[in-house]
């Protein structure tokens, strides 16, 4: 029997390492990004086409490699920073592995250009699918520039999982903005199709936050700084008002590197705990330093998952600061010191007589007399005929609308006295209430339909926008004042992917700059929406929707924007509202059923509430 345990080709052995470090365009962002930055480069220079598919290059002007080091660095497992397994507890790099370049050349054509400032002529290195094509000496600057072009080209099957163009950008834009955000002292641009997204120069860690998350972002931080002798926490959080309802500005950085940590996280949660509503999120960009040796980052090939020595200790310290941060700058009530802190008495009305209030007593009284005691009558039934004034006293009034619920008066005074019970039954099947502000309740013949109003709308609005998007037919209303609007780069892709459709809907948008926008005109039933909620809301949900489900644009953008406008749990309705609503819900295609699948009613048949009594 023949042996069949055998090694590896090493081009089998660099796509099988590209598959765990090199998952998508962006994977090759961020090591070429991490590899410039342990170059010393104090400029780089992203460029890329159709999302990274066709063309990623980066330019830096780092100390660049020798003839041999530019080759040496293509092979597996070799790297200029590791020289011993103790050092795999010491690392204070970014690209230490060793394997990006090599799993990158296995899977792209690659040209690099590199020179030392010390030489007269670079190195030029051309590389397909692992195989070294051309190998000279050349004419070019000090620094790097490595062109990686048709990555996955010679494995189609990992090219065809890729996601839309707009999806791998997106993700290049979040790799390059956490890179960006930790070297702020380092100059930065990067150009999609030959356009500009970002051009940063060396500036302060405010600055580059307010650049790459939009310029009305640095109003919305509080700072956050606390230094031990084991570890320092530093940078911002996000105001609680101004929280969303996704996670998407939460950044946490370990010894300058971009991390994720759930336990640190619920540190962050527990520290605005009463603060938040249960659905939203706190904004944060937080910076951790500790001791090398205390944290170890090999535990996966992306390198963004850690551990921590002393979590716990971390943990405490971390929340004690976000909660010290929200205290100093936003909980404590201001105190004017420049205005006198003394009683201010305003005058009484002419001719008004001040008196002491009086109080009457009975000098009489004695408690423990048992003469004085109140005598306990016993408990008399009532009345078939009074059983509705034993709630005379408690039932709610009129004008109390938090108490009623949506049920009128009419319906509150039927008594079997009254009316047949033909009558009653008749009544009681055009009964139709708010309960707890959340759900709608009516009788159908069935037994008791619940419905939940937030799921009702959402497939309300869904539908209609749905018609619109395929009809091209809406009405919009126009600003008196328009709205100027500012985005981060990832978000004004998203509105520049969807405007069209957004003016279909009746957002009128225009572009002023690559970031900003004008807001003219929005949907005519929407006059009360707050413009910039809304469509942060629809973008966090349509971006949520392009990744986990990869939707349509036009049924994405509906339900988007069905999920975001449609009213929540808590909110007090009208008689005449929720009527319109269940007419509307009934109107619908699929009235059963929520956009996001969920159900939007619930019937309790009579034979489940007889079993609540038996």
């Amino acid at each position: 029997m023949h042996d069949i345990i055998r090694l590896l080709p090493d081009s089998v052995a660099n796509q099988i390492a590209a598959g765990e470090v090199i998952q998508r365009p962006a994977s090759a962002v961020k090591e070429l990004l991490e590899n410039a930055i342990d170059a010393g480069a104090t400029s780089i220079k992203l460029v890329i086409k159709d999302s990274g598919k066709t063309l990623i290059q980066l330019v830096d002007n780092g100390c660049g490699m020798s003839m041999t080091d530019a080759r040496m660095s293509f092979e597996r497992h070799a790297t200029s920073k590791i020289k011993s397994a103790s050092d795999l507890f010491a690392i204070k790099s970014l690209g230490f592995r060793g394997e990006a370049l090599a799993s990158i050349a296995a899977i792209a054509q690659v040209e690099l250009k590199t020179k030392r400032v010390e030489d007269e002529l670079g190195s030029l290195i051309i590389i397909e699918g692992s195989k070294v094509i051309d190998q000279q000496p050349t004419q070019c600057a000090n620094g790097t520039s490595i062109a990686i072009k048709n990555l996955f080209f010679n494995v189609p099957a990992r090219r065809n999982f890729l996601k839309s163009n707009q999806v791998e950008t997106r993700h290049i834009i979040d790799e390059f903005t956490r890179v960006a955000m930790v070297n702020s002292s380092i100059s930065l641009s990067m150009h999609h199709n030959e356009k500009a997204v970002f051009q940063f120069n060396n500036s302060t860690l405010k600055q580059r936050i307010s650049g790459l998350l939009g310029a009305n972002f640095s109003q919305r931080l509080i700072p956050v700084e606390q230094d031990t002798e084991s570890i320092k926490v530093y940078g911002f959080i996000g105001k609680p008002e101004f929280a969303r309802k996704t996670r998407g500005e939460q950044f946490f950085f370990a010894n300058n590197r971009f991390i994720k940590h759930p336990y640190l996280h619920h540190s962050i949660d527990a520290a605005f705990q009463e603060l938040l509503p249960k659905d939203a999120f706190p904004s944060y960009i937080i910076f951790i330093e500790v001791d090398p040796k205390t944290i170890d980052i090999n535990i996966h090939p992306t390198k963004t998952e850690v551990n921590f020595q002393n979590n716990k200790v971390l943990y405490a310290i971390l929340r004690a600061a976000v909660r010290q941060s929200l205290g100093k700058f936003c909980i404590t009530p201001s105190l004017d010191f420049e205005m006198e802190q003394s009683l201010n008495f305003t005058d009484p009305p002419e001719g008004k007589v001040i008196k002491s209030p009086i109080i009457a007593t009975n000098p009489n009284y004695n408690p423990f007399d048992s003469q004085t005691k109140r005598p306990v009558k016993p408990f008399t039934k009532p009345k078939a005929t009074n059983w509705e004034s034993l709630y005379a006293e408690q039932a709610p009034t009129a004008n109390d609308d938090k108490l009623t619920n949506g049920i009128t008066n009419e319906q509150k005074k039927i008594t079997p006295e009254q009316e047949s019970p033909e009558e009653i039954a008749e009544v009681i099947n055009e009964r139709i209430f708010q309960f707890k502000n959340r759900y709608i309740v009516t009788v159908v013949s069935s037994g008791l339909m619940i419905i939940d109003q937030s799921l009702a709308h959402e497939r309300i609005l869904f539908e209609r926008f749905s018609n619109m998007l395929e009809n091209n037919k809406s009405s919009s209303q126009q600003e008196l004042f328009p709205e100027t609007l500012t985005f981060s780069a990832s978000d004004a892709e998203i509105i520049n992917d969807i405007k069209d459709e957004l003016g279909i809907i009746g957002f009128a948008i225009k572009s002023m700059t690559k970031n900003t926008f004008v807001v003219t005109g929005r949907p005519a039933d929407l006059s009360d929406l707050n413009l910039r909620d809304a469509l942060e809301g629809i973008i966090e949900n349509y971006h949520k929707n392009l990744l986990e489900l990869n939707l349509n644009k036009k049924i994405n953008l509906a339900k988007s924007m069905a999920a975001n406008i449609a009213i929540k749990a808590g909110i007090l309705l009208k008689n005449e509202e929720i009527n319109a609503m269940v007419d509307a819900l009934f109107a619908c295609k699929v009235p059963t059923v929520s956009p996001s699948g969920k159900a939007v009613f619930s019937i309790i048949s009579m034979d489940e509430l007889a079993k609540k009594f038996n």
